[in-house]
C-alpha cells in the first residue's frame, strides 16, 4: 500500500494536483490545460544556506565580485530541479528540464518526444535539438512564456521549494523510523 500525504495549505490559485509518495525523492504535479496533459516532475531541493555563502566567501573574494547583487550579498542560490512533459493526445510531447531558482525559472534543455512506434524505435538516438541558450532570444521569451501559462510560475516554484524543503524533513524522519526498526531486529 501507498502512503500519500500532503502539505497543509496548498494556495488556492495552485494549479496542479500534487502525488507525494512516501519514501520516493521527487514528487509528480499534473494537470490538464486547453487538452494537453502537463506533468511535472519535482525533485529536492539543492538547499544552499547562508552557513554556506559564507564559507564560499572567501574564494569569491579572490575571484572578484562578479557574483554579488547591487548590496554586496551573494544572491541565493537555491534550486529545485523540474522535468515539465506537455503532450497532446497520441501525439509528440516536449520535455523542458528546468531549474526553478527564486523567483525565476530557467529552462536548461527542451527536447521534442515522439510516441514510440515500434521495437525498432527504441534503439535509436533522437536528436535533441539545440543548446536552449542557443536559440533565438524571442524564441527563448516565448517559451518561457508557454510554460507560465501551463502553470509553471515563479509563484508555483517558490511554493513547490517550500513544499519539497517540508519534505526532505519528513523523508528524514521516515528514513531514521526504518533504520530504527532495521536495528531493533
Amino acid at each position: 500500500m501507498l502512503n500519500f500525504y500532503y502539505v497543509e495549505e496548498i494556495p488556492d490559485s495552485f494549479p496542479f494536483k500534487i502525488t507525494d509518495k512516501k519514501g520516493l525523492n521527487d514528487i509528480t504535479l499534473t494537470r490538464t490545460y486547453q487538452g494537453e496533459k502537463i506533468e511535472v516532475v519535482v525533485s529536492m531541493p539543492s538547499l544552499v544556506t547562508g552557513d554556506e555563502a559564507e564559507d564560499d566567501q572567501d574564494e569569491d573574494d579572490k575571484e572578484g565580485d562578479e557574483d554579488k547583487d547591487d548590496d554586496g550579498e551573494k544572491p541565493p542560490k537555491s534550486t529545485i530541479p523540474l522535468t515539465v512533459t506537455i503532450s497532446k493526445s497520441g501525439g509528440p510531447s516536449l520535455e523542458f528540464c528546468c531549474t526553478a531558482y527564486p523567483d525565476e525559472i530557467m529552462i536548461d534543455t527542451l527536447s521534442v518526444k515522439q510516441q514510440p512506434s515500434g521495437e525498432e524505435d527504441e534503439d535509436l538516438i533522437a536528436y535533441e535539438g539545440p543548446e536552449f541558450n542557443d536559440l533565438d532570444e524571442n524564441l527563448q521569451r516565448a517559451f518561457h512564456k508557454y510554460l507560465e501559462l501551463r502553470g509553471i510560475t515563479p509563484m508555483t516554484t517558490n511554493f513547490l521549494h517550500e513544499y519539497m524543503i517540508n519534505k526532505d524533513s519528513r523523508e528524514y524522519l521516515f528514513w531514521l523510523t526504518k533504520l530504527k526498526d532495521f536495528v531493533k531486529q
